[in-house]
């Protein structure tokens, strides 16, 4: 346990870690990959570019100092963590070199404020935050590797069946190279590919989201081509999938992982998705159908329009088929035929007055995927309509740990 003059100092300092969070984010992924180059293949090198991963560990950082007495209150962050960290296969061993650099940013950005008393302090909370993260992950990778039809690292699929939804977004059916079982896995997790891509430096790691019901023999993600051009570095991943990989090439997943999974109450559900953010949602939509066929679902997805609108005919025949289940569509921009045709319920962004209008009556479980700006932007709305805090969840595709902090 941490004494109380390292609490005091940590919680004391953790604001001015977040005033220079980015700085010392900046430095210390210069300095991490500088000293350690071969995690260039496991951090996203598209993140780096656009500042978002330095932002997200500045923000666990100031975090972790200032809940240092209640780390329990940082849970749905830490398990976050945790998880993508299993996928991603970060060891025990890589944990001293991170601490250490992490210390030499804060010493690089801070200088002479950054004292030495100040620096031991941080430098046991972190050895004191890092146990913790190691004991958790060491639990996660065993049960992980021991489930049935689980493993360890990366295992090879062979792509068994590619199916175009949309004009941007494909389906990829995964089956395991050597026949065997594979994990099952609960609805709205990810899985992890390592991408080995001709020309490039280092492997590209991205999670997808998987987009059907468990309990099949294969996996399905389904993926949005990114980027204006394959070489743009947002879209390097999705143009490789979109454009060389086929049918019967194999690619590298780690097992399931994510905590964003539906309650095991039988609370009315409303999912609101917008554009590619609509895949973790459809897996817990197909899968709540199957399993609690009574429960009372409201599925709003926010898109352009219906040329981006993918899996459109499946929820329209889930709707139909299934009283329980209702789907409103919101076209941001809908194109001629679509305001002939009415396949649309609302023009326009999803506003108060279409959120109230399907708001259940009685308690709700909301579950939110799509960029950040349009989940902000929901979790506003809901927050208006006093919808509380406890029964939303989200899932970001980014690295991002928490929308609605500070």
């Amino acid at each position: 346990m941490l004494n109380s003059k390292t609490i005091e100092i940590v919680k004391i300092t953790a604001p001015v870690l977040k005033e220079h969070s980015h700085q010392i984010g900046k430095r210390f992924y210069e300095l991490l990959f500088r000293t350690a180059p071969e995690l260039m293949n496991i951090f996203n090198q598209t993140n780096q570019k656009k500042g978002i991963q330095q932002e997200a560990l500045g923000y666990v950082v100031y975090a972790a100092g200032e809940y240092i007495t209640d780390l329990g209150a940082l849970t749905p962050v830490i398990r976050r963590i945790n998880e993508k960290h299993r996928a991603i296969g970060i060891r025990a061993d890589q944990y001293p070199i991170v601490g250490e650099t992490l210390l030499q940013a804060v010493k690089d950005v801070l200088g002479d404020a950054a004292t030495q008393e100040i620096l031991d302090a941080w430098g046991q909370a972190y050895g004191y935050i890092a146990n913790l993260f190691i004991q958790m992950e060491g639990e996660l990778y065993e049960k992980t590797e021991k489930q049935a039809g689980g493993w360890s690292g990366y295992r090879r699929f062979i792509v068994d069946k590619r199916e175009k939804e949309t004009k941007e977004v494909t389906s990829f059916y995964l089956k395991p190279e050597d026949g065997k079982a594979i994990a099952s896995y609960k609805a709205g997790q990810y899985l992890t590919l390592k991408a080995e891509i001709p020309g490039e430096s280092y492997t590209h790691i991205r999670h997808y989201s998987l987009s059907d019901a468990p309990g099949k023999d294969y996996y399905r993600i389904s993926v949005k081509r990114e980027g204006a051009l394959s070489n743009d570095p947002e879209g390097i991943v999705s143009h490789y999938l979109h454009d060389q990989v086929q049918i019967g090439d194999a690619l590298l997943f780690s097992a399931p992982a994510g905590d964003f999974v539906l309650s095991a109450d039988e609370f009315p559900i409303v999912f609101i998705s917008g554009g590619i953010g609509i895949t973790p949602l459809l897996s817990m939509l197909n899968d709540v159908v199957k399993r609690q066929p009574q429960r009372m679902v409201y599925f709003i997805h926010a898109t352009k329009n219906s040329e981006t609108h993918a899996f459109q005919s499946h929820l329209a025949e889930l709707a139909q088929s299934n009283s329980h289940v209702k789907f409103y569509v919101c076209y941001t921009a809908p194109t001629q035929d679509d305001l002939v045709s009415h396949r649309f319920d609302k023009a326009g962004h999803i506003d108060l007055d279409m959120l109230l209008s399907i708001k259940p009556d009685e308690p709700a479980r909301y579950y939110l995927c799509g960029s950040i700006p349009f989940m902000e932007d929901i979790l506003k709305k809901l927050s208006e309509l006093n919808v509380p805090k406890e029964h939303v969840q989200y899932e970001s595709f980014s690295p991002i740990a928490m929308l609605d902090e500070e």
